[in-house]
């Protein structure tokens, strides 16, 4: 049976952080721009109200389109910029939330509303209007993660979706070591450690050693205490072993050799994950002491190992400095 339109069912989902920038310009004639620039508009100042406007608009966008689902917006900002090479006023519309779902939609009402605004105030001393370019230029969060427009976006867009990281693990050693019996063996690519290492020296850590061995728990034992023993690395990152598969041993060997468990960063870990899938609560992750080195032991694959390490980037810091016994905020 053709059931017709529907609202997509997002009820299943996590909510996540969310944001999108649109923009678009109205083109208004020479005589219009000057008065536009003056504020001096017989209806008032044409672009206060647009911002005003454009506001209004994104928190009503799905009053205006019938499979948009209604948002609770954290954030709707206006900006209008003054093309006089154009004779033209562009308009930009941020908007942000924690959802289920996008804003790319009010970010476009948003920009949208200031632009008929714009319109509106304009066409009593110049009815020959043009608005154009109206698109979105990048959005956020979700499944899907990053998106910014191939055809181009403004240096201050991609600064702000794209912002450099804090260098949070700045003087931190950190040795990375996988499991996984088919990369040990060469037959299976190691993607793991890749991302891992990328995604630690971004937040400014120094990467001393990474091994690939396989499921062992001997083998991890030996190379722990190698770290151990040549002072190489204050935070070691395991990936792999974490599942319930026979071979999956990572937890139980770490918590053999810990001096104490840190039973919050397992249950982080999980949490932080379940905002992508459902299956993070079945990962056994841990976090443990061994003498003065941190552990974390994070999943295998390599999507959980960088929300593992997005999630704890900011404690990982404290927790070497809560070890060696040094006073913290």
């Amino acid at each position: 049976m053709n059931q017709g339109f529907h609202m997509i069912d997002v009820g299943g989902k996590s909510p996540t952080h969310r944001t999108a920038i649109a923009e678009g310009r109205i083109v208004v004639g020479e005589h219009a721009f000057s008065l536009i620039r003056q504020r001096a508009l017989p209806k008032g100042d044409v672009l206060m109200l647009a911002e005003i406007a454009g506001i209004q608009g994104a928190k009503t966008a799905s009053q205006l389109m019938p499979l948009c689902h209604p948002m609770g917006l954290d954030q709707v900002q206006i900006t209008t910029v003054l093309e006089e090479d154009d004779c033209a006023v562009r308009v930009f519309c941020t908007a942000s939330t924690h959802a289920k779902t996008g804003v790319e939609m009010e970010a476009l009402a948003g920009a949208n509303a200031a632009l008929l605004t714009i319109w509106d105030l304009t066409k009593m001393v110049e009815p020959d209007l043009l608005i154009e370019g109206v698109r979105l230029l990048a959005k956020s969060g979700g499944k899907s993660g990053l998106w910014l427009n191939p055809a181009g976006i403004p240096d201050w867009v991609r600064e702000k979706m794209c912002p450099p990281a804090s260098q949070t693990l700045k003087d931190v050693t950190v040795a990375i070591i996988t499991l996984s019996d088919r990369a040990a063996a060469g037959i299976y690519e190691d993607k793991a450690t890749p991302v891992a290492r990328a995604l630690l020296e971004r937040f400014g850590a120094t990467v001393t050693a990474t091994h690939v061995i396989p499921d062992e728990p001997d083998e991890l034992t030996k190379q722990i205490h190698l770290i151990r023993e040549n002072g190489s690395a204050r935070l070691i990152i395991t990936t792999g072993g974490t599942g319930i598969a026979p071979r999956d041993k990572t937890p139980e060997t770490i918590s053999a050799l810990a001096d104490r468990i840190i039973p919050g960063i397992g249950e982080q870990l999980r949490l932080y994950g379940s905002q992508f899938t459902p299956f993070s609560w079945s990962s056994r992750s841990i976090g443990a002491t061994f003498g003065n080195i941190l552990i974390i032991t994070l999943p295998g694959n390599p999507k959980a190992v960088r929300e593992g390490i997005e999630c704890l980037h900011q404690q990982i810091p404290h927790l070497i400095n809560t070890i060696d016994n040094l006073k913290h905020d």
